[in-house]
Formats: structure tokens, sequence, C-alpha cells
């Protein structure tokens, strides 16, 4: 919260924000057509006379969006009205060519659904208005051509793509707030199976609406929207930005416009792009050549028996069967192919804190360093859970786990076959280990005294000598017991 001097008096800002997040939809055909919604396609080939808006082409309903679009509904707790009906949203933008979006107005598919986002100091409740269907608009493509000029060109293979936007209430009172309801919804959203939610690809989006009051006051301040914003560290930056411009705006006597603006991820600032536009502005009307949509109580039934557990469900499980942190069990359930990589790998090695503590250290670090999934690397949760076993049955120490670790990330070699290959199996064996300890004691006469004379602490220094004498292949936890042994029966 920061304070201003306005007309000689300080004033406490309090940040009202609300989300509209579009999510696209895992569908392989379009929302009134057949045409694919694949990613990657070649300009414009994706489209046909629906999509293109050619006169005398009707649209024709997906069923399987608005099943999609009910599982994302139900999962954030919303009521679903028994009516639904597709509206006309006009206006004129060179990637919409009918010249109008099919969209939802009055009568949204979904109402007064809810996200719970945890900060270091509380937890709150993010009410969320609605969610309805639509469809995408096109893409336009900006270039500048030498000694002619800037050409724009008009990509439609989005225009039609199925969307759902969730539009919250103002209930958001922060940047970190709206970055904690973007992350557990794009969980949500993935774990369902509803949309891929990758911001990369444009298949998540989000506006911003934010306004400052003054702390206590019940009415709105002037809201400012900010588009197209395609990244949480974005959303999280423009936030930040926009509350202290307007602050200063306030503070120097000025007042809020009413506009949508655009973030400048170079600056690390928003920037004017238009007035804003109402309601009234677009003229909605219901869509004619589409009827309304009822939604029986047998499809709800059958979609709501179909939700998968849910991140916070799945959090409160793997605390309580697995005994792991809540802060772990956070970070595994963030996305759906690492906890679904969590728990298979759990299944085939049976140790649920081993597989936790490899996949948070040492996958996430690749992770992290490739900027690819899990799921994009030569490693199966079969792998993890082998190597997993062999440190469990002392047939490699720790530390040549972790350079089986790093060949089989690389290669996507099973460890048993890394390890018959660089001749590393651990030696378990008494007499052998025996020899490397007799050694490493006659090679350090000073530790082996010291050691005698009250200093335990060289125990770990002897440990390292008996190691490096047989080149790391001595089981540790033999060489600890058999060395405390041998020091004690020579005293």
């Amino acid at each position: 919260m920061l304070y201003w001097r306005v007309d000689e008096r300080m004033m406490e800002f309090e940040t009202v924000i609300g989300l509209e997040v579009h999510a696209q939809l895992n569908t392989q055909s379009k929302i009134f057509c057949g045409c694919s919604t694949r990613f990657g396609a070649s300009p414009n080939e994706n489209t046909c006379p629906v999509c293109l808006g050619l006169p005398g082409a009707l649209p024709v309903l997906n069923g399987k969006v608005v099943e999609l679009a009910l599982r994302a509904a139900l999962a954030v707790n919303c009521d679903i009205p028994p009516t639904s009906i597709f509206a006309r949203k006009n206006y004129f933008y060179p990637d919409l060519p009918k010249g109008y979006q099919i969209s939802q107005y009055d009568q949204p598919l979904a109402v007064n659904g809810y996200l719970r986002v945890r900060t270091a100091e509380n937890e709150r409740k993010i009410r969320i208005m609605r969610i309805h269907m639509e469809e995408d608009a096109g893409k336009l493509l900006h270039e500048g051509v030498e000694d002619h000029g800037n050409f724009s060109y008009v990509d439609l293979n989005r225009a039609g793509v199925p969307l759902i936007e969730i539009v919250t209430e103002p209930d958001i009172r922060s940047p970190e707030e709206a970055y904690l309801y973007l992350k557990e919804l794009k969980t949500i959203l993935q774990f369902c199976r509803v949309s891929e939610a990758n911001m990369e690809e444009g298949n998540l989006r989000c506006d911003a609406n934010i306004s400052i009051r003054e702390k206590g006051a019940s009415k709105l301040g002037t809201r400012v929207e900010i588009k197209n914003l395609n990244s949480f560290k974005n959303v999280l930056k423009a936030l930040e930005h926009e509350i202290d411009r307007q602050q200063k705006e306030i503070a120097s006597g000025k007042e809020i416009i009413q506009e949508t603006r655009l973030f400048n991820a170079d600056r690390g600032t928003t920037e004017p792009m238009r007035s804003k536009e109402e309601a009234q502005d677009y003229r909605y009307f219901p869509e004619p050549d589409l009827l309304p949509l009822e939604i029986g109580p047998e499809l709800l039934s059958r979609i709501k028996e179909s939700l998968p557990e849910l991140p916070e469900a799945k959090r409160k499980r793997f605390q309580h069967d697995y005994h792991l942190s809540a802060s772990d069990s956070i970070t595994l359930t963030e996305e759906i192919v690492l906890a679904d990589f969590y728990e298979q790998t759990v299944r085939l090695s049976g140790e649920p804190k081993s597989s936790a503590n490899w996949i948070l250290r040492d996958v996430m670090e690749k992770v992290n360093v490739s900027g690819k999934p899990v799921s994009g690397s030569q490693m199966s949760p079969g792998h993890l859970a082998e190597l997993i076993g062999l440190i469990k049955q002392g047939t490699i120490s720790g530390s040549q786990a972790k350079e089986v670790f790093n060949e089989m990330w690389n290669s996507g070699k099973m460890p048993h076959q890394i390890v018959r290959e660089r001749n590393m199996t651990q030696l378990s064996d008494e007499a052998s280990v025996l020899q490397f300890i007799d050694q490493a004691l006659s090679a350090n006469p000073d530790l082996v005294s010291r050691y005698r004379n009250g200093e335990i602490k060289l125990l770990g220094a002897l440990v390292g000598s008996v190691m490096k004498a047989s080149g790391g292949k001595t089981n540790p936890g033999l060489v600890n017991r058999l060395l405390k042994d041998r020091l004690a029966k020579d005293i």
C-alpha cells in the first residue's frame, strides 16, 4: 500500500483488479465449422466459407466445445443456467472477416464461480462472474519491407478457434494475487484437459482491468484495461507499473482516463491504445443462426462424473498419502505432466520421498535449463524408478547415481545399461571393502591418530579416503560401519 500527499493530506490507495482470461479449448476442429485448430499451419490453410465469413455460410455448434466449457465451469465452482444464448458482438478489425464475433452476452454458459488463492499472509476467495464461449479472431502479421513501406498480412487460421472467456469480479487486490489466480486457473484447465493453457502458442491470454481508490472507499475508481498480456511475468510487471502510474497521476491532481492500454515489455510500461469500449459500442444482439443452448441435467451429471482429481485435492492427497510437505506438494502439482510423472515414479519405485527429491531437485533443474517439459525428455518414470532402486539395493552410490542420471537424461538409456557399460557396480562384499579400508588407514596415520584421540568428525575424511581408494565403487554405508569397527578394534 502506497501513500501520496493529495490536497495537503496523506491518501492511502487500494488497488482493485479484475481479470478476463481467454483459454483455447482442446478440440481438433473449430467452434462452428470442421476446420482444423492445429497450431503452426501455413497462413490461411485452415479456413473454409464459415470461418471466412462468406455469404450464405452458416455456423454449426461443435458439441465438444460445450462439453469442455462445462468441465471448466464446474471445476471452478460455477452455476450452470439451463439456457444460454449466443450473441453477435459487432466490431471491425481486419482479422475479423464477418465484421462481428459470435460470443455470448447477457445469458452466458456459467455464472457465480470462485477460486481460492493463498498468499504468504492469507487465503483469498476470488469470485468468477461468468464464463462464456466464443470464437477467436484471426491474426495480423506486420512486416516492414525496404523501399516499399510497411505491409500487414491477415492469417485467418485462428478465426473460429473455440475459446472460453473467464471473467472475475473486481476482487483481486494486488499483482501477486493476480499472478497466483492465473497460475491456479491454468493448472485447473490443464488438469481437466480443457486447454493446453500454453501462453507461448496463444491459447491462454489475459486482459486486466485495474483501478485504484482511496482505502475504505466503496466506489470503484476509473477503470483502465490492459490488453493481450501473454505471460504471467508480463501480467505482474504490467499491473505493478499501472498501479504506480495511476497513483502518480492522482497525486499530481490529474484524473485517470478510462481507456485501453498495451504493455510494452521492452520498456516495462503501459501505453495508450484506444478509448475503452462499453457494451453498447458492440451492439450485441442474439445470434439469429444459432438456437438457444439448453443444458439438461443428464449432460451436467455426466460432465461432473468425468471431472478428474483437481489440483487442490491432489495436493492434500500427496501430503496425506506420501507424507510430503505442503510446498513440495504445490510444486509437484503446478503442471499436470509433472504430477503424473511423480505418481508413476512412485508406483514403480515404491519410494514417494526419494521420487519427490529426485524430481524437485534434479529433474526440475534439467527442465529449467532445457526449457522443455519433463514429458519432452528421453527419461521416463521407469528410468527414474529403476535408478532409485539401484541406489536402494546398494548397487550404486549416491555420487554414481548423479552420473547415471545425467547420462540417462541425455541418452535415454536405462540405468542398468549405463551402470554395466561404465562398470559402476558398487563393491558390497566385506572382504573387498576391508582391503580398501586398510589401504586408507595406512595412508593416513595422522588422521587415524587424531580420530582415536577424540576428533570424531574426522571419520568423514577417512570414509572419503576409502571411497577414493576404491574409485568410488564401495558402498558408503558399508564403509562407514566397517571403518568404525576397525578403528575401534585397533584402539
